[in-house]
């Protein structure tokens, strides 16, 4: 097969990876994947089954000798965030991922680049190619729509899986054996606009929030990037002081699990305020880019004309609106006592969205602690409800206990030991991993998740190091070979 990434090691994965990205794998939108996955073992003449929700899994038999060890399953998720710059233009119902090499790294052309979680996908189906490897029996399991839920997971029929070392490549740290994550709830706000007709004396404008690096809501929200609502509101609740403005409409976000990169507010201001207005913005963007320069230093505030609206939020309705989004926690709550250096919980302000006459938000929240997940999402609702919101919580995923005694710990440390000359790092994460659900449902389940260093996820900043796919392709088969 000739194509622009041929000379990258090991070559089966980076062919399948390659593959993969040819083909449209938003959340909720998996099929041609899981097809792609299902031709690979039908060409093998291996048995594929596939459930109602879509999860598919692959039985590859043990290669000579190694029958009696302890079988492993191999699990990734064929969906990926779909994001991409404004100024890109890709269609990723159909259009491939346009994939570039840069320094040592592969990254796509403007958009996510699908490597979470598309190289785990990749490598499983490398093992199921490679002769040369010795392996346990292997089940391949391939979830679907991981990134808006957990769903693919959460579906998974408790008698769909016989083995009971599970493998999940789904992590972005090489040299890290993961063995715990968080757990989950989302938290809806909602609320009828009261709308009011606008002054014909005012101009219209987007008022825009962009720049910024965004990310994903659990494993960089320790970082500190911008949030555009959270910057958004603390710019339109500042207008208050000094301007008679109406807002039309607020939108942000698009994903539960992505810190916002963008946001814009369409807002109705009197025509003789405009420049003082605009000065007014450029002093804020001043602010918020000496405040974010270790950070998000590229964080602008743009002011563009835009049709006027036929009418305009209500004063008492922008006013209560723009405190709650103003006083919205957002980032980190607590740091963990048990585990130095692990974010124990936290919450996102991840989407807000004028749709016909509601205005509706949307918050995460994470925690290694079921208490805590519970605690800070009904801080969240009491927020929403001294604002006259209406509050539903929902979405909700168990996190995954750490159990340092863990006997495939001990192999993974062992095998990671002798191959690269120094102990992994044992850690838990602060995301959901869907460990924390399959591991409910199979009791004795023995789980790890490891993966390559992948930076920028849930971004279009999302690029993954060449070296350590192999490194992790070399710690994988190995651990293959000497599982026990």
């Amino acid at each position: 097969m000739s194509y622009p990434f041929e000379n990258l090691q090991p070559k089966l994965v980076w062919e399948h990876f390659y593959r993969l990205n040819q083909i449209p794998r938003c959340s909720g939108h998996e099929e041609a994947a899981g097809r792609y996955a299902i031709q690979v073992a039908e060409k093998n003449h291996l048995p594929w089954e596939k459930d109602a929700v879509g999860n598919i899994k692959i039985s590859i038999p043990a290669t000579p000798g190694m029958e009696n060890r302890p079988g492993v399953v191999l699990q990734g998720h064929l969906d990926m965030v779909c994001e991409k710059n404004k100024e890109t233009v890709h269609d990723f119902s159909k259009d491939p991922i346009r994939m570039l090499i840069d320094n040592g790294w592969v990254r796509a052309d403007g958009t996510t680049l699908g490597a979470d979680n598309g190289i785990a996908v990749a490598m499983a189906l490398a093992v199921l190619e490679d002769k040369s490897l010795t392996h346990p029996p292997v089940e391949l399991l391939f979830t679907v729509d991981e990134e808006t839920g957990l769903t693919g997971a959460v579906a998974l029929k408790s008698d769909f899986l016989k083995n009971r070392y599970l493998l999940n490549i789904d992590s972005e740290e090489e040299g890290a054996l993961y063995i715990g994550c968080a757990g989950g709830k989302h938290t809806f706000l909602r609320k009828k606009i009261d709308w009011v007709a606008r002054h014909a004396d005012h101009k219209s404008f987007l008022l825009k929030v962009s720049g910024l690096r965004g990310g994903h809501s659990g494993l960089n929200i320790h970082e500190g990037f911008g949030n555009a609502i959270k910057l958004l509101a603390r710019v339109l609740y500042n207008l208050d002081a000094e301007f008679h403005y109406h807002l039309g409409a607020v939108n942000a976000g698009s994903k539960h699990n992505a810190i916002p990169r963008q946001a814009e507010a369409l807002i109705d201001v009197p025509a003789d305020t405009v420049d003082a207005l605009k000065k007014h913005l450029a002093g804020s963007e001043a602010i918020f880019r000496e405040e974010l320069k270790f950070v998000d230093k590229g964080v602008q505030i743009q002011l563009e004309p835009a049709a006027a609206p036929d009418r305009v939020f209500g004063t008492d309705f922008r006013k209560s609106l723009v405190n709650v989004l103003y006083a919205m926690p957002h980032g980190v709550a607590e740091m963990s006592h048990a585990i130095p250096g692990l974010v124990e919980t936290s919450t996102n302000m991840a989407i807000i969205e004028t749709k016909g006459d509601m205005l509706e938000m949307l918050t995460s929240q994470r925690s290694s602690l079921g208490s805590a997940v519970l605690d800070i999402a009904d801080k969240v609702a009491a927020l929403g409800e001294l604002g006259g919101f209406e509050v539903e919580q929902g979405g909700g995923y168990p996190a995954w206990a750490p159990n340092p005694d863990s006997k495939l710990l001990k192999i993974c440390s062992e095998i990671y030991s002798a191959r690269f000359g120094q102990k992994p790092a044992v850690k838990a994460i602060h995301a959901g991993l869907e460990c924390g659900i399959i591991g409910e449902k199979y009791d004795g389940m023995d789980m790890i998740s490891f993966g390559p260093d992948i930076t920028g996820a849930h971004s279009p900043d999302e690029k993954i190091r060449i070296e350590s796919v192999a490194h992790v392709w070399e710690f994988l088969t190995g651990l293959l070979k000497n599982i026990r």
